[in-house]
């Protein structure tokens, strides 16, 4: 449990083709999850259940300042990943530089990929890349209201 479930991420590609081999269904997520709350957790139980195994992957800290800006991330690429590592719902957490998933998401070529439902599916950059090997791209709800973001600019007024 834990911190083993954290893998780098060319070594997690024999376990996921042999679960693939064993007609496990794998779904993908990736994401900052920098301040990790009950929108992340509600997100990750539902990405969970659409498959046998849930690969989580993280931003590094770089890739999350360019996204995010100089201020972000709060918690470390690390920390992060150990954090996510705890969850019932995670089989496998990596973490990722670039600020697409592509390169990750060829590297596994899971069943399903899964983002946050403040997208459409046609607009998520890496929906051509799941389609071309056959891929499905779904996106779940969002827990209104629920956010890093959210979160920082709260504690920042106060």
């Amino acid at each position: 449990m834990g911190m083993n479930k954290i893998y780098k991420r060319e070594d997690l590609i024999p376990i996921i083709e042999e679960h693939k081999k064993n007609g496990k269904k794998v779904v993908f997520t990736n994401g900052c999850f920098d301040i990790l709350h009950i929108g992340h957790a509600s997100y990750l139980s539902e990405a969970k259940a659409l498959g046998d195994i849930l690969i989580i992957a993280v931003n590094n800290d770089a890739s999350i300042k360019r996204l995010k800006g100089e201020s972000r991330p709060i918690n470390t690429h690390g920390d992060r990943m150990g954090l996510l590592s705890f969850l019932e719902c995670a089989d496998y957490v990596v973490g990722f530089g670039e600020d697409k998933a592509i390169d990750t998401i060829l590297l596994y070529k899971p069943d399903i990929y899964v983002k946050g439902g403040d997208l459409k599916v046609d607009d998520i950059p890496e929906t051509p890349t799941v389609r071309s090997y056959g891929g499905e791209v779904k996106t779940l709800s969002l827990f209104e209201g629920h956010s890093s973001t959210n979160i920082i600019e709260k504690i920042n007024k106060k």
